[in-house]
C-alpha cells in the first residue's frame, strides 16, 4: 500500500482541490468512493492514465451462435432475392416517404452516403444470437456519369481491391473465376481503439438483371484472425477460436442506372463476438462502430476509384 510520503504535495494538493469540487457539487458521500477511483491514476501520477489497449482473451464460436446467424442471413436472402424478383424499389431509401426520400435523393446527388441499420425479424420477432452480435448495415452512394459496367469493372478488379480500398484492404488477390464467380482472398485491417488483422476468402456471384441493372452476393466462407501481423512470427489463429472481431461477413450488392449515373447499393450482416464484461470500453467501439464506418469507407472509395478510372486514359 502507498504511504502518504509517496505522494508530492502537488499531487496531493491536486487530490484535495478534486475533493473541494466534489463539495461543491453537493456529490453524496456514497458516490466518493466510485469517483476517486476513476480519478486515482490521476491522484497517483498527476497525469491521466491511459487504459491498456492489449487484446481481449480469446472467445470461441459457438454452434448456438453460428446457427441463429445462419438463420439470420437465411430470411435475409429470401427477402433480397423477393425484392430482386419484383423488379422495383431497389433501393433502400425508395421505402421511405416521399419527402424523406426526395431529400435522400438529394443528399446522394450532393456526394453524401445514406446509411441505414437493419434488422431481419422472424415472424415481426426479433432474432437472438446467444454469445455474439449481429450487425446489419445497408449503404448507397451515387456515382454521377458513371455506368453499371463502369462500377462493376472496379468492383470485379479483385487483384487492385489493395489499391482501391486501402488501408482497410491491405492484400487482394483473385484466386478463380469462373464466368461471374469470382473465389477471392483479402486481408482486412482494421483499426478502432484495437487493430485487427484478418485474412479472409470470399465466393462472390454476379447477376445482369436487366440493361442498367445487376446486382451480387457475396460470402466470407474464410475468416482467419493474423496475429502479429507483419513480423517474422506471423500466424494465424484458428478461425471462430479467436478474439471474435470478425466472425461472418455476408454482403448483397446492388447496381442501378438511373439520374445521369449510377446507384450502387451495399448491404452487409457480419457476425462478432458479444462484449465481455469490463471491457466494454474496448470491444464494443470495434464491433458497435467497425461494421457501419467499414461500410461508409467502402461506398466512398467505390466511387473514388470509379471516377479515376473514368477519367484515366487507357
Amino acid at each position: 500500500m502507498l504511504g502518504m510520503s509517496g505522494m508530492s504535495k502537488s499531487r496531493l494538493s491536486a487530490g484535495g482541490r478534486f475533493l473541494r469540487q466534489v463539495k461543491s457539487l453537493n456529490v453524496g458521500l456514497h458516490s466518493v468512493p466510485l469517483l476517486l477511483l476513476a480519478v486515482f491514476p490521476f491522484l497517483l501520477t498527476g497525469t491521466w492514465a491511459k487504459p491498456s489497449a492489449a487484446a481481449p482473451g480469446p472467445s470461441r464460436l459457438k454452434t448456438e451462435t453460428r446457427e441463429a446467424f445462419d438463420h439470420y442471413v437465411k430470411l435475409t436472402d429470401a427477402r433480397n432475392e423477393d425484392e430482386l424478383r419484383r423488379g422495383t424499389a431497389l433501393l433502400w431509401i425508395d421505402g421511405l416517404p416521399a419527402a424523406k426520400r426526395a431529400e435522400a435523393y438529394a443528399a446522394l446527388k450532393r456526394g453524401e452516403v445514406k446509411m441505414e441499420k437493419l434488422e431481419t425479424q422472424d415472424s415481426g420477432a426479433s432474432i437472438g444470437c446467444p454469445g455474439g452480435m449481429i450487425h446489419h448495415w445497408a449503404g448507397v452512394v451515387f456515382i454521377p456519369g458513371a455506368t453499371v459496367a463502369d462500377v462493376l469493372s472496379v468492383v470485379e478488379d479483385y487483384d487492385q481491391n489493395a489499391v482501391y480500398y486501402s488501408p482497410d484492404v491491405e492484400r487482394s488477390k483473385l484466386e478463380a473465376r469462373n464466368g461471374d464467380h469470382f473465389r477471392v482472398y483479402l486481408r482486412f485491417r482494421r483499426h478502432k481503439v484495437i487493430t485487427a488483422v484478418l485474412n479472409t476468402e470470399h465466393e462472390v456471384d454476379y447477376f445482369h438483371d436487366a440493361p442498367g441493372k445487376a446486382h451480387s452476393r457475396s460470402s466470407a466462407v474464410r475468416i482467419a484472425e493474423v496475429e502479429n501481423a507483419g513480423k517474422s512470427d506471423e500466424r494465424e489463429k484458428t478461425p471462430g477460436d479467436d478474439s471474435g472481431y470478425l466472425w461472418r461477413m455476408e454482403t448483397w450488392w446492388r447496381f442501378q442506372e438511373g439520374d445521369g449515373g449510377t446507384y450502387v447499393q451495399s448491404e452487409v450482416v457480419s457476425l462478432t463476438r458479444d462484449i465481455p464484461v469490463g471491457l466494454g470500453w474496448l470491444i464494443e467501439p470495434f464491433v458497435t462502430a467497425i461494421p457501419r464506418e467499414t461500410l461508409t469507407f467502402t461506398l466512398e472509395a467505390t466511387r473514388r476509384a470509379v471516377q479515376e478510372r473514368k477519367s484515366t486514359p487507357r
